[in-house]
């Protein structure tokens, strides 16, 4: 949870909304979704003689709704764009008995999906109708490759070396079982329907080739929910994000994605990302427990704004060197925020884009709840686990957290026109 890296929840100028699709372009899910609804009427068996609600008025698509990401790219999406409010992250394995011809159909089978669902369309086949009366919602779908996935296919030379396992760190608790996979894929939609529309489809997509190995699901506020644009909250009522690299930086590209050339990585990774996807559990019950100063001096920040408890803004430069009347460290030498700056780390630095889950109560009606967080970066050897390091050997915040599940996938740059996510992979 490393507090430099998360990125605002609202969209901001480094990261703004896709022009709304427009009306010449409508779909024809769109298009059947401005019908109005049907009038209802309960008879005296309902005990409401009469009571009728009205057909509505046709309506346009909300901006909300009329937000679109764009499929091709030099990226894939669903990394530099702003938070979404639902989310679902999910593995596959393939099938025994499928390898990389089968891997090939199904990338260029799922590209398609996502291509149409993204632009507001409905599925190639078999649609469920489930998203008909809603436009893109800045849905997204990313595709990744797990290590795994290259022994399975044939391809264990174009494995590169960056995807090498990641390392045991002390506040592990992983599920095996809810761990890594051969194929990885996040959706994110700013529309709940729309985000499971994406899901089912990708599943049934999947056919024969590959099963799902484990599936989450997440959350984040909803654009235009607060009075002004903001970083967003975690589970825990802090701010979260406010030291994320931003696009606009000038060594941003060079620190999240792989580059063109010269690099250590294999040529079909020009302009992919790594992806560190970990279930990190909140003990809200113990964290909620503690006074607002003492939460405050675990993190590092002011709960109210975010602010370093040195002084000033949100933004402002946290002062490391700050005592108090006693001579104490204002901003404590265990708080998060001092620990996971990338000045104390070597400049190391990722790009999170984490979802909020709640998965209901153990038995004893502690919440099942937290973080699935996910960070981008080039190398993730210089980048999470850098950070994750440091945070094992004395993190306040520690105490707080669990870390139950892990994965580290390989996302290839993007598909251009006419082509699928992956195929300079698989059929390099």
């Amino acid at each position: 949870m490393a507090e430099h890296t998360s990125i605002p929840g609202a969209r901001t100028p480094d990261a703004p909304d896709a022009a709304p699709v427009a009306p010449e372009g409508i779909s024809r899910r769109k298009l059947l979704g401005t019908a109005g609804a049907t009038g209802l009427v309960l008879g005296p068996a309902g005990g409401a003689a009469g009571y009728t609600a009205a057909p509505s008025e046709a309506t346009p698509l909300t901006s909300l709704g009329a937000g679109q990401a764009m499929f091709h790219g030099k990226h894939q999406p669903g990394i530099t764009e702003g938070l979404q409010a639902r989310g679902h992250l999910v593995a596959f394995d393939l099938t025994a008995g499928a390898g990389r011809e089968e891997a090939a159909a199904l990338l260029r089978r799922w590209s398609e999906t996502a291509r149409r669902l993204m632009a507001g369309e409905a599925a190639k086949q078999d649609d469920t109708d489930v998203a008909r009366d809603a436009g893109p919602s800045s849905l997204t779908v990313t595709f990744g490759f797990g290590h795994s996935f290259f022994a399975r296919t044939g391809l264990e030379k174009q494995r590169p070396v960056s995807l090498d396992p990641l390392p045991d760190f002390s506040s592990d608790h992983l599920d095996k079982n809810r761990s890594n996979g051969d194929l990885w894929v996040q959706i994110g939609a700013d529309d709940a329907l729309v985000a499971f529309h994406a899901l089912r489809a990708i599943q049934k997509d999947a056919g024969s080739a590959a099963r799902i190995r484990w599936q989450m699901n997440g959350f984040n506020r909803s654009p235009g929910a607060t009075a002004h644009p903001m970083t967003a909250r975690n589970l825990m009522g802090q701010i979260d994000g406010t030291r994320n690299p931003k696009p606009s930086e000038s060594d941003f590209d060079r620190r999240i994605f792989v580059p063109a050339s010269p690099s250590k990585d294999p040529e079909w990774m020009a302009n992919g990302s790594y992806a560190v996807v970990r279930r990190i559990r909140m003990l809200l019950d113990d964290w909620e427990q503690l006074s607002v100063k003492a939460q405050e001096d675990v993190i590092g920040r002011r709960k109210s704004d975010g602010a370093p408890l040195s002084g000033g803004g949100e933004t402002t430069e946290m002062d490391l060197e700050k005592t108090d009347a006693q001579g104490n460290l204002v901003v404590p030498i265990n708080a998060h925020a001092r620990i996971t700056r990338p000045d104390q780390n070597g400049g190391a630095a990722m790009l999170r884009r984490p979802f909020s889950y709640h998965d209901g109560f153990d038995t004893d009606g502690v919440p099942d709840a937290g973080l699935l967080f996910v960070c981008w970066q080039a190398d993730p050897l210089r980048g999470f686990v850098t950070v994750q390091r440091k945070l094992d050997r004395g993190d306040a915040l520690s105490k707080f957290i669990r870390h139950e599940a892990s994965g580290l996938f390989a996302v290839p740059g993007g598909a251009a026109e006419g082509e699928y996510v992956g195929q300079r992979l698989l059929e390099g």
